[in-house]
């Protein structure tokens, strides 16, 4: 997916201009779902504690976490939240990409495998651009490692080890959220829930998608 799609979005504009457009894109829709919440002194304090907690994230070996880290930080708190969430969610996917290697899954078994305990459907993931071949491949190699039953289905001992590699990242994922402490942490998401149920009530979020979040 990424090279078919990457290098052809360079011919349209540079990274700089996509980046314009990226925060230009997210100021509009932030201001769109929050109204005068923007404004709010609720929302100025969940912005300078996601920004702590952001940069107590260290990035090193974190390549995705490290391109957000570099960048520029707004003067507008609707735009820190953002862009503090970013660099976490992306601080949490490295490690999570390091917590498959270590399992031993290359990046279609992770899929396969993270389908079969029910993540989403499999044509959800057909996203990614894997070919048929190549899932099927993956699917008959974890069938041999036992993770898989011949129908496709995770067997005990492949939701076992698909709990270990989510417990491995949220392990390798914590650090930045202990160095913050747990009051600082608690006070952000009460700060922060509104927020995301203000993005969630627009009905913008997929009902299923590749993260495995469900969405009622």
């Amino acid at each position: 997916m990424v090279r078919e799609h990457v290098p052809a979005g360079w011919q349209v504009a540079p990274p700089e201009k996509v980046l314009e457009a990226r925060l230009a894109g997210i100021d509009e829709a932030l201001r769109s779902i929050l109204g005068d919440r923007v404004d709010s002194p609720e929302l100025a304090e969940a912005a300078a504690l996601a920004r702590s907690l952001a940069e107590a994230a260290t990035t090193g070996a974190r390549p995705l976490a490290a391109a957000n880290a570099d960048l520029p930080w707004s003067a507008e708190p609707h735009l820190t939240l953002w862009q503090a969430a970013t660099i976490l969610r992306e601080h949490r996917g490295d490690g999570h990409v390091a917590a498959l290697l270590t399992a031993g899954l290359d990046p279609v078994e992770s899929l396969v495998s993270f389908a079969a305990v029910g993540a989403a459907p499999v044509p959800v993931f057909a996203s990614r651009g894997w070919p048929e071949a190549d899932w099927a491949a993956a699917t008959a190699l974890l069938v041999e490692r036992g993770w898989l039953d011949p129908s496709g289905t995770a067997t005990e001992a492949g939701r076992a080890g698909r709990d270990e590699v989510e417990r491995h990242t949220d392990e390798l994922a914590a650090a930045p959220y202990r160095a913050l402490g747990a009051a600082a942490v608690g006070r952000l998401a009460q700060l922060a829930g509104p927020v995301t149920m203000a993005i969630v009530g627009t009905g913008m979020l997929p009902r299923q998608s590749t993260l495995g979040i469900n969405r009622t």
